[in-house]
């Protein structure tokens, strides 16, 4: 792959100079190692190839997956004929007749899976995206195996993050070995600049962005360490894309760069089946024709803000501000903006350790009337929660959430919530979350069958899922207590045990006060739409906006597929929140708020 070269290099081309110290010290391994290597891996029309190879269609067959009368993912060779996302199915068949679309699964009541039930409606029928999100973890699988010593993220249902300057490195100094002593006549021991670049072979690692206009791509050329690095990562990748589509059938697109927006950006240069590559010295002239409003977190409300505070359309209009500038306009938390703009990200890439709690939501048309409507949607969202439990118990055993959760929107008042704890059995079923959900639901509608007001939207949820400790009280504990008396009640004269009651455990009330102060929402940068999270209590709007923005984001494909009935979406997963907020005591007197651009760097 690469040859030897005596001809001497600017070691800094990539901003930095290489040493010793960044190759050999395990302390420098960060996010500031010039010799960092990060790729983003994006699965081609996921949905619509999961559908493909299910049925095991041929792969250029146009093939679209719809959900009610829309269309949610469509592979490449549909596009070609002007289908896009959202397009109803009637007009996606009149310009492609030979277009196979099929349904997404659906949960219906009774059913304990959810199947591809001949002619769903969304007034009986329930999306589930589980078949995607199974094969998703197939699919992660196939990355761990294959380069087990890298860090990786999964982003979303058809994305993942790789770090791999660690496997990255130890392939340097087995291709090199000479590099793995300091030389004794080196002046600056370990902050010795590492010797000359080998020339780079590009051929096979993808398609190599140009430094320069003109420049032809992907032949042999002179370069940094950094360079180096980035090739040898391009080679895994490629080999872990092959494995992927040897073992599972799906094609993949991936991006290699120095950090994760510049992966995530380049990932889509060469789609379907395709990965390029992004040098450091490359950065400016990708960067500067772009609109700026592409690149993450800075479309929406803030991009508007900053293009008008500018008057700039791409990233190349807003080079010119300088850093003190933006500072001095904005603050010190505006530092990050002017960090992207030239192509500096330092996030990491951190592995998930799963979800920290489950949702399942349904807007409800038509709206909830009586309470054996809401019992129909009880057990349709339990057979859902139960599957999903099972599932992540498959992962992680001891793994068991602390509280089951309802929440309800009936017409234009506030948002109400009932909880209780949710115990430990070794027999989980759909039936008894279904039980559960409708204690809470009594509890917030009242004992009649014939509700007072219509339910607009259902949801029912575990919160706090976490591993469980040795000695995990069991459900029968919970029921019964464990004393001499209730055991005498739950056994016969013979010994056997009594069934368990029926009567599921008294919910906690602590949660019912309706929403306090603005209810969180957000709005779509794609479709305008804004989602509003209708849960009591900040922490709960939090965790439910989250489910809300995540399901919203599937519906736009690809790293945002939403499974939406063409009205409102339906929760299928709820995220962790990255973070959480600062507590501190509020300062005296009133803040002065800022206007335009800098309301998003005003610390609070």
């Amino acid at each position: 792959m690469f040859a030897s070269s005596s001809t001497a290099v600017d070691a800094e081309q990539s901003g930095s100079k290489i040493t010793y110290r960044h190759l050999l010290s395990p302390q420098t391994l960060n996010v500031y190692n010039p010799l960092r290597v990060i790729a983003l891996i994006d699965s081609d029309a996921f949905y619509a190839a999961c559908e493909q190879v299910r049925l095991g269609l041929n792969p250029e067959k146009p093939i679209a997956v719809q959900q009610w009368q829309g269309l949610i993912a469509i592979n490449y060779p549909a596009r070609k004929y002007g289908i896009t996302r959202l397009m109803s199915v009637t007009e996606a068949t009149k310009k492609c007749p030979e277009l196979i679309c099929v349904h997404v699964m659906t949960y219906r009541e009774g059913s304990r899976e959810p199947g591809y039930f001949p002619n769903a409606k969304p007034s009986t029928h329930k999306v589930s995206l589980d078949h995607y999100r199974r094969e998703s973890i197939k699919v992660l699988r196939v990355f761990q195996s294959t380069l087990p010593e890298a860090e990786i993220e999964r982003a979303s249902i058809d994305e993942a993050f790789f770090d791999l300057t660690a496997p990255v490195r130890e392939e340097i100094l087995r291709r090199y070995p000479y590099l793995r002593d300091v030389p004794s006549d080196a002046t600056d021991g370990m902050d010795s600049p590492l010797p000359p670049a080998p020339v780079i072979d590009w051929t096979g690692r993808g398609n190599v962005l140009a430094i320069r206009e003109g420049e032809e791509a992907g032949v042999d050329g002179q370069g940094t360490w950094a360079d180096v690095a980035l090739a040898l990562g391009a080679e895994m990748v490629h080999k872990v894309r092959q494995e992927v589509h040897k073992q599972l059938g799906y094609t993949t697109s991936a991006g290699i760069a120095r950090n994760k927006t510049m992966a995530k950006l380049c990932a889509s240069c060469k789609k379907p089946f395709g990965q390029t590559v992004l040098r450091d010295a490359a950065i400016p002239l990708y960067l500067n024709p772009m609109p700026f409003k592409k690149i993450r977190f800075l479309g929406g409300k803030l991009g508007d803000a900053l293009a008008s505070a500018y008057d700039a359309k791409t990233i190349g209009d807003l080079l010119s501000v300088s850093k003190e500038d933006m500072q001095q306009q904005f603050g010190e938390e505006s530092y990050w903006v002017y960090d992207i703009l030239r192509g500096r990200d330092y996030a990491e890439v951190k592995e998930r350790t799963g979800v920290k709690s489950m949702m399942a939501s349904k807007n409800v048309r038509p709206a909830i009337k009586t309470f054996s409507d809401g019992q129909h949607w009880l057990r349709v969202l339990s057979a859902e929660l139960s599957l999903r439990l099972e599932e992540a118990r498959d992962l992680s055993p001891a793994v068991w959430p602390k509280t089951l959760v309802l929440h309800i929107k009936q017409g234009f008042d506030a948002p109400r919530s009932r909880q209780c704890p949710f115990p430990f059995t070794n027999a989980l079923s759909d039936e008894y979350i279904a039980r559960l959900g409708e204690r809470l639901l009594r509890e917030l509608v009242g004992q009649g069958e014939l509700m007072l007001k219509d339910i607009i939207n259902i949801s029912l949820g575990f919160a706090g899922l976490e591993k469980g400790e040795e000695g995990q009280k069991s459900i029968e504990g919970f029921f019964g207590g464990a004393g001499p008396a209730a055991k005498k009640r739950r056994t016969s004269e013979r010994g056997t045990p009594m069934p368990e009651a029926s009567r599921p455990p008294t919910p906690s009330r602590s949660s019912s006060a309706p929403t306090s102060g603005p209810t969180l929402s957000h709005k779509c940068t794609r479709c305008s739409r804004v989602l509003t999270a209708f849960a009591p209590g900040v922490a709960e709007q939090s965790t439910q906006l989250e489910a809300l923005k995540a399901e919203h984001e599937d519906y736009h494909f690809a790293l945002d597929l939403q499974a939406a009935d063409g009205n409102l979406p339906e929760v299928q997963e709820v995220r962790a929140p990255v973070g959480r907020e600062k507590k501190g005591k509020p300062k005296a007197g009133k803040r002065k708020e800022l206007d335009g651009i800098a309301a998003y760097f005003q610390k609070r």
